[in-house]
Parts: structure tokens; C-alpha cells; sequence
């Protein structure tokens, strides 16, 4: 059984349901899978599959998830391991394709890491939980639940090591 680890930074959630989403999707197709705050994951080691998901916030990932590379970049560097990323208001493919180098410019400080696979997924704007003047844009929900199963499913499930 393919054994993955979900690793999420999230500041205000929509990563980590994201996460838990995933890690649900998986284990209906019978993988091992632990949903965790990157912060939790003291090891990768016993994981085939290690996806990280962040929040996209300022042209950066979360502050966690930068740190979460730098501790395990090179175990990550011998897995399979995808990431995704939280950002635009909006669910048009050009607007992800805008945020999409804020996750590969954080992710292309560790040449080891290949990933298997990358996505960019809608955001979530609740004014009730950001600040000024992010507070004064309308709620949205862009995340396009479909589109994240389908990247769930095309996680590898049978894992060649890489070399």
C-alpha cells in the first residue's frame, strides 16, 4: 500500500481543507495517507508520496512551508513528492498561470526536488478573518473541488523510487 503524507501551511485554513480533502480522496482509493501541519512532520521517511500544500500569500509561500523545504529538501529529493498552491481569487486558468511561479520560484530553491506534479488552486477570501484592507473585498470561495480530486487522482499510487 503506497504510504503518502500530506503536508499543509495554511494561515486562515483553505490549505489545510484542501489537505484533508486529498488525503480523503486518497484513502478512498486505498492509500495510506497522513494529513498533517508541516510543522507536525518531524520525518518523510516512511512516505512514498509526499505532497506539500501551501497558501500563496504576497508573491510567497507560507513562511512554514519555506521552512518545511529547508528541513526536507533532500529526503524529499529521494520520494515522490508534488505540491500545491492557494492564491488567486478566482478560478480562471490565467489567473492561476500568474501565481503559478510564486510556488515553482520557492519550490526552485532546492534543485534536487522534481515534482511529479504541481497545481495551482483557487482561493478563499473571508473579510472576517483578514485584515485591512484585504477586509473590504467581497467573500469568495474559488476553489474548484473537482479540479482538486482530479489532482488526487493522478498522484502515483505505484512508486518507483527516484534515482
Amino acid at each position: 500500500m503506497t504510504r503518502i503524507l500530506i503536508a499543509h501551511a495554511s494561515k486562515y485554513g483553505s490549505a489545510e481543507e484542501v489537505a484533508r480533502y486529498l488525503g480523503a480522496v486518497l484513502r478512498d482509493r486505498g492509500a495510506s495517507c497522513v494529513v498533517a501541519p508541516v510543522g507536525d512532520v518531524e520525518d518523510v521517511d516512511g512516505y512514498d508520496v509526499v505532497v506539500l500544500g501551501t497558501g500563496l500569500y504576497m508573491g510567497r509561500m507560507h513562511r512554514a512551508a519555506r521552512h518545511f523545504l529547508k528541513r526536507h529538501h533532500e529526503a524529499l529529493g529521494h520520494k515522490a513528492f508534488a505540491a500545491f498552491g492557494m492564491g488567486p481569487l478566482s478560478n480562471e486558468e490565467a489567473e492561476k498561470e500568474k501565481v503559478r511561479p510564486q510556488l515553482e520560484r520557492g519550490l526552485g530553491h532546492y534543485a534536487e526536488l522534481e515534482p511529479v506534479a504541481i497545481a495551482i488552486f483557487g482561493g478563499v477570501l473571508d473579510p472576517e478573518k483578514v485584515s485591512f484592507p484585504f477586509r473590504r473585498m467581497p467573500a469568495g470561495d474559488y476553489r474548484d473541488w473537482d479540479e482538486i480530486r482530479d489532482f488526487a487522482l493522478a498522484l502515483p499510487r505505484d512508486v518507483p523510487l527516484p534515482a
